[in-house]
């Protein structure tokens, strides 16, 4: 019997020491001064005064949170937006770009050696690339202006390659008309832009339009 005892009474001072599932949970979680208000041992006035930090610090939160949400519900701002139909507008800058940057018809042989690679029409040994691949017209025409056989380069400039072979506006348009009245490419100047060498920019502005029109090819 007294063996028993002695076993029993043990066991039972293990269990007591053994902490609770709550208190796993406390000393496991990341909350500042939760582990501090459960802990393993007795309890003690540690114990006490970080429950009531803990106590103060959630209820400040709560009633922080709570004047804000009521702050939100009382909607001191309202926006309010109004649609006015208006008949006439300030003509904007219109910019035309090709998305064909350059004319394919008006490269020469010069434009090719030097000028081929960037526009992908060569490789770096000024041949043609996969010519398989290139429709027959276009690989005809790329293999006599590619016969750079005793071919002496002239002296290049991309100013010069830019303006004659990008599309200028008087091939481009078929008709434009403005507020009845008919305008022309002199109307548009050429313009650079950083992926389009060549665009045409309107000159119409700070006037009113009501029904523009303008056909491109």
């Amino acid at each position: 019997m007294d063996l028993k005892e002695a076993c029993g009474s043990q066991g039972s001072q293990e269990s007591s020491l053994r902490p609770t599932s709550w208190q796993a949970f406390a000393h496991s979680s990341t909350l500042h001064g939760l582990r501090f208000v459960f802990p393993y041992g007795r309890p003690s006035v540690r114990r006490f005064l970080w429950a009531l930090v803990l106590l103060a610090c959630v209820g400040l939160l709560a009633l922080e949170s709570a004047e804000r949400l009521a702050y939100f519900l009382s909607y001191p701002h309202v926006t309010s937006v109004d649609a006015v139909a208006s008949s006439s507008l300030v003509f904007p800058a219109v910019t035309i770009c090709n998305l064909n940057a350059y004319r394919f018809s008006r490269l020469t042989r010069n434009d090719l050696y030097h000028a081929g690679e960037l526009l992908a029409l060569l490789d770096v040994h000024l041949a043609i690339p996969q010519p398989h691949l290139a429709e027959p017209d276009v690989l005809a025409f790329l293999e006599e202006k590619s016969n750079f056989t005793a071919y002496k380069p002239k002296p290049f400039s991309m100013k010069e390659f830019i303006e004659r072979v990008g599309h200028d506006m008087k091939e481009m348009m078929l008709y434009c008309r403005y507020q009845g009245q008919e305008c022309s490419p002199a109307d548009f100047k050429p313009v650079s832009h950083i992926y389009y060498p060549k665009c045409c920019a309107s000159l119409i502005k700070h006037t009113d339009y009501i029904s523009p029109a303008c056909s491109i090819k």
